[in-house]
């Protein structure tokens, strides 16, 4: 798990970057719709780096293993969604884009195991 929630910082770190890189470099160099496209990976890789971040404090204050897989299909969600539109921006390969809604389930599953981790649990808000 630490290593995991290593590679989640690293993509938020990464995630920032892209966004900067985004909105001083590639304006200009971009169509709009390639632009829309960067921005929407952005835009998806942050918030769930966000969301990685809540599995890991769930699992640790409850050890709930659907919280672990949570974790795990979330980060595999970020590399196939967002990964996917960044190599459709650079590659110009469209069939790329069809990948891309395969992270978005990921992304899905990952937050309903969560939701039912923590239904399932005596240890997380139990008031």
């Amino acid at each position: 798990m630490k290593a995991l929630l290593g590679i989640y910082l690293f993509l938020g770190a990464l995630g920032i970057m892209a966004g900067a890189f985004g909105a001083h470099l590639l304006e200009g160099l971009l169509d709009e719709k390639s632009l829309k496209t960067f921005e929407t990976a952005v835009r998806y890789q942050m918030y769930q780096v966000l969301a990685g971040l809540l599995f890991y404090v769930l699992h640790h204050l409850n050890g709930h293993k659907l919280l672990k897989w949570s974790f795990k299909l979330n980060i595999f969600g970020i590399f196939i969604f967002s990964g996917s539109l960044y190599a459709l921006v650079f590659s110009g390969i469209k069939i790329l884009g069809a990948i891309t809604p395969i992270g978005g389930l990921l992304f899905i599953v990952s937050w309903v195991l969560a939701g039912f981790a923590v239904l399932q649990s005596k240890r997380i808000l139990n008031q």
